[in-house]
């Protein structure tokens, strides 16, 4: 057989190859568990088990297939599943139900019109998409390039505020901020009217590093405590120091789809690894260069190398087909890849007419 290519593609594989390596992948995408001969053989293939071994034994020293525990069957590599993703993998379309539910859940956020709340729509896709396909639910903020129409602070009682900003757009973002000691109402409306005045007509993004020249008029001009207002205000908008804010949601679905102990520390390492937001996003952003579904499969980005998840990501755009953002799903290299392409394009497609103000 000529299986020993270090790098098989799938013409490589003769007829008997390519059929027990789609079966086995199947079945392990199916159940999260190494595929044994006998399991191939009683499933209705045509061939003894000494035959499906020894044709999996070649599969495994092409590096498609490995024996993950000594007793068991083989699993797919991550080498394997990239192959069986570009060339086996059948995607159809969306189930109706879970179409329904999708547009469902983000129409009622695109009803609201020019008061749409982004992070509110936002959040809602990623918990919905979570929900839906497993695993963690992740979605890159749009760059912001509306001009700032309004800007607020609103006590809420006790030492919280809401930092409320609204864009000429019409998109309000909304952060909650905790208070400095000494803030007063006065205090509030002094902070509002000094940041309302600086960044009314300016991309926040622009503004934001031209204001950091402007801070020494506002420790100036202003009491300390409106001052600290507005430098925490800055920072709630802005992420903390970014222009771009992430939304992680279902990281509990993680946990749930771990089965043994080198499981749960692949999860705690993805853990960590979806704490790094600037590396996320700058993932996502290279999803929406390609404007369609990007599949990311282990050490094929070197963010989940070590954990050896995998991401599905597909980019959010307006009417215009320019990208605002990227949304996708993050889990095992096992996940459903059949299943969550499409609900991930679907859910993208949505979000972006939501944003873009347009009718579901």
């Amino acid at each position: 057989m000529s299986l020993l290519h270090p790098s098989p593609g799938l013409a490589t594989l003769d007829a008997r190859a390519r059929d027990i390596f789609r079966r086995v992948v199947e079945t392990y995408l199916e159940t999260g568990e190494p595929v044994g001969s006998h399991t191939l053989s009683r499933a209705g293939l045509d061939l003894s088990p000494a035959s499906i071994r020894n044709t999996m034994q070649a599969l495994a020293q092409a590096g498609l297939l490995a024996s993950p525990h000594t007793s068991a069957g083989r699993a797919p590599t991550h080498a394997g599943l990239r192959l069986f993703v570009d060339g086996l993998l059948e995607v159809g379309d969306i189930g109706q139900d879970e179409r329904r539910e999708i547009d469902a859940r983000l129409a009622v956020l695109g009803a609201k019109g020019g008061g749409r709340n982004v992070e509110e729509a936002l959040d809602a896709a990623s918990s919905l998409l979570s929900g839906l396909a497993g695993g963690a639910g992740i979605v890159a903020s749009p760059v912001r390039e509306a001009g700032v129409r309004h800007v607020e602070f609103v006590a809420l009682g006790g030492d919280q505020a809401l930092a409320v900003l609204v864009a000429d757009d019409g998109v309000v973002e909304n952060r909650l901020m905790s208070l400095q000691p000494g803030v007063t109402l006065s205090t509030l409306q002094e902070a509002s009217n000094f940041l309302s005045a600086r960044l009314k007509g300016r991309p926040l993004a622009e503004a934001r590093h031209e204001m950091k020249a402007e801070m020494e008029a506002a420790r100036r001009d202003l009491d300390a405590a409106a001052a600290r207002l507005v430098e925490d205000g800055l920072a709630a908008w802005s992420g903390g120091g970014h222009d771009r804010n992430l939304i992680v949601r279902g990281r509990g679905n993680l946990l749930q789809d771990a089965r043994a102990a080198e499981d749960l520390e692949r999860v705690r390492v993805l853990f960590d690894d979806l704490e790094q937001k600037e590396q996320l996003i700058g993932l996502l952003d290279d999803v929406g260069a390609a404007q369609g579904v990007r599949i990311y499969i282990g050490a094929e980005t070197r963010l989940f190398s070590l954990s050896g998840s995998a991401v599905i990501a597909a980019p959010y755009m307006s009417g215009r087909q320019r990208v605002l953002g990227a949304i996708g799903v993050i889990g095992p290299a096992r996940l459903n890849y059949a299943r969550v392409i499409p609900l991930v394009d679907y859910t993208a497609r949505v979000l972006g007419r939501i944003l873009d103000g347009q009718e579901t």
